[in-house]
This record gives structure tokens, sequence and C-alpha cells, in this order.
């Protein structure tokens, strides 16, 4: 009996720990996203639209497919291709994440103890998920902000530094996902529980000079420092 005592303390001192670290990281992931990078950032009358969308977990950005500055269908040609709904897309969603998240993780459900372990303990190889959108509107979710061509060139090329280089495009190998919709392709970098999706977007805003926050890892901290608008602008 008075061992099962002693596990029995043992066990609620674990748990009472582990409660204790979980606090911690959210305390400092507030904390880390309300320092911010870029504060004399102000957002551009005119320019080209760019969206950060998030569904609770996750952020991507979402550019035009065509501009003058960057034809996205060079590096990823599937978007001349026509979307599920009949149009081709007029903007590109691009994430970066853990690749067996991206892949396999539709929702809670399936997100199993070991990835959790895994991620946590030592992380893993990471991916870029990219989607077709037509004509994408604004809502609390999906927030679009107006770049300065150079603030958006600088963006371009933080999105094209994340894929690993290759002569043909074409060629660059995708896998498949829980989203039929989206394509997901090998990426620069490892994911792990300091360095994720939100914080790759976040990173990627102020790159090209955008206002954020200095340490991101959960959407909020991405979704806080980005106005919601009625519509397109």
């Amino acid at each position: 009996m008075k061992a099962l005592g002693l596990f029995g303390r043992a066990f609620g001192w674990l748990i009472a720990l582990l409660a204790l670290v979980v606090a911690a990281y959210f305390l400092a992931a507030w904390i880390g996203s309300s320092i911010p990078r870029n504060s004399g950032w102000t957002e551009a009358e005119t320019g080209i639209p760019v969206m950060v969308e998030d569904n609770g977990y996750h952020t991507s950005i979402v550019m035009p497919v065509v501009t003058p500055l960057k034809d996205w269908r060079d590096t990823f040609p599937s978007l001349a291709e026509p979307t599920a709904n009949g149009p081709r897309p007029t903007h590109v969603s691009v994430g970066w994440g853990d690749s067996e998240v991206y892949r396999t993780v539709a929702t809670w459900d399936d997100l199993k103890p070991g990835t959790v372990l895994r991620i946590v303990t030592r992380g893993g190889p990471a991916v870029m998920r990219v989607a077709g959108y037509y004509r994408p509107g604004a809502s609390p979710h999906h927030r679009w902000l107006v770049l300065r061509e150079e603030e958006y060139a600088r963006l371009v090329a933080r999105v094209e530094d994340t894929l690993p280089p290759i002569a043909d495009p074409a060629k660059r190998a995708s896998y498949s996902s829980f989203d039929p919709k989206a394509k997901v392709f090998d990426a620069n970098g490892r994911y792990w529980i300091g360095y994720t999706c939100n914080q790759w977007v976040a990173d990627a805003l102020a790159e090209a000079g955008v206002k954020t926050g200095s340490w991101t890892p959960l959407s909020g901290g991405v979704m806080k420092w980005i106005p919601q608008g009625e519509t397109q602008p």
C-alpha cells in the first residue's frame, strides 16, 4: 500500500509538471507573439493584395497566381489547371508544416499521440502545402493585406527559398494528402514545437517588412496583427 501511495504521488507530480510546462508554453507564445517586428510598418494604400488565412490551428499565405513580379505557375505548374469547380485559380495558398500532419491529419481525431511526442521531442521533415483558389473572399479567418511591390518581391523570395531547387518544376514530386484540392511538396527546414507553420508565416511576413509578432507558434499570434477587412482590397 505504501508503494502504491508513493506511485500515486509521483504520478500526480508528473501530471502537475506536464500541466506547468504546457501553461508555460502558451504563456511564452502569448508574450513572444506580442513583441512586434517591423513596428513602424504601415499597410500600403495601393499595391498587391495578399491574404493570411487560418483554420484555428494552421495559417497560410494566399497570393495572386499572376502579377508582374511573379507567375506562380512557373513554380507550381498545376495552378494552370482548372479548380474542382471549373475556373482556373486566381490565387495560390501556400503553407509550411510537418509532413505527416499535412498529409494525414484532417481533424484532431487523426492526430496520433506518437506524432505529438515526435513533434515535441525531435520534430520532423517539413513540406509545403499548395492549393489554388478562385477569387477568395474575406472573413474573420481570411484577412487581406496590401503590400508594396518591393515588399511582395521579398515575400515571394522567402517562399521560393523554402522549396528545394529543381531544374524543371513540372518534375517536382508531390505527395497525396487528405485534401484532394491541395498538393504537398518537400520543403526546406524542420518542423518542431518551437518552429511551427505559424512561425513560418510570421517570418515570411516579417521578411516582407510587415508588422508581426516575434515568436508566433500559434495561429492566434499571427492573426492578431492583421486587421479584419470586409472585402478584398
